[in-house]
């Protein structure tokens, strides 16, 4: 008997990957360079896919601070754990793609904020969250935030480079213990996301397999287009799909 692979989630992207399109912030910080909001994600890879301009990510892991040159054509990507912050060359452009399409949303993304922000859960979402909308109030906030991020990016970073490890490590744990209770919620979007592709695969290898290709009779093509132009995200300004499989925008971004 060949399982049905019809998924939980109707049609989600190849991979159940996120996805958006992003455009470097042009607010100058405090270091003088102009870019996003430094932070991690502690169960997904995020990949940057350059369609035009140029720029840099900045990154700070257990191999230290490095500095990727960004340009049209180049693909950087970042593990778990990883904390990095987009810099703005000329006109940079990137599309996103975001590894359990869902959970980032959901808060698997934690800022660099100072170790007094991190370590008190309802500062935190004061500094993170924004207005809606795309106007100056939200700009403004999020401006905030991305100088708040900076901040404490700025001594991780310091650290890194004078070959102390100790306060990445210790911020990873932070962000760690600030999103354990959500684990719960993001496991149930992972089982119905990315869980669930994969598992539809084995399913319509079974139906191969047994000479029973059922599943070729549903194909059929989608078309989207972004739901949100301009929002204010993490790394920069954000064009954003909602499509089946995700969920809607942070609220935080």
């Amino acid at each position: 008997m060949v399982s049905d692979p019809k998924p939980a989630l109707p049609h989600p992207l190849p991979g159940a990957v996120g996805l958006s399109h992003l455009s470097a912030y042009d607010w100058e910080a405090a270091d003088g360079v102009c870019g996003g909001s430094p932070h991690l994600h502690l169960v997904c890879t995020e990949a940057y896919v350059v369609t035009g301009g140029r720029g840099a990510v900045q990154t700070l892991s257990p191999d230290g601070y490095r500095d990727i040159p960004l340009a049209a054509g180049s693909i950087a990507w970042f593990t778990p754990g990883t904390v990095h912050r987009m810099v703005k060359g000329g006109d940079l452009r990137i599309t996103v793609l975001m590894q359990n399409s869902g959970l980032p949303e959901a808060g698997d993304a934690v800022f660099t904020f100072p170790p007094e922000v991190l370590a008190d859960p309802e500062k935190y979402v004061a500094a993170a969250k924004l207005p809606p909308g795309t106007g100056p109030e939200t700009a403004a906030a999020a401006r905030r935030r991305r100088d708040l991020a900076v901040e404490g990016y700025l001594v991780l970073r310091e650290a890194l480079e004078a070959g102390d490890s100790g306060p990445y490590l210790e911020f990873q744990r932070a962000a760690a213990r600030l999103v354990r209770d959500k684990v719960p919620t993001w496991r149930e979007l992972w089982r119905t996301g990315a869980l669930a592709t994969a598992e539809r695969t084995g399913a319509q290898l079974d139906a191969l397999e047994a000479g029973e290709p059922f599943h070729l009779g549903e194909a059929t093509a989608h078309e989207a287009a972004p739901t949100r132009l301009g929002g204010f995200g993490m790394c920069g300004r954000r064009d954003e799909y909602n499509l089946p499989g995700t969920t809607l925008p942070y609220q935080g971004e």
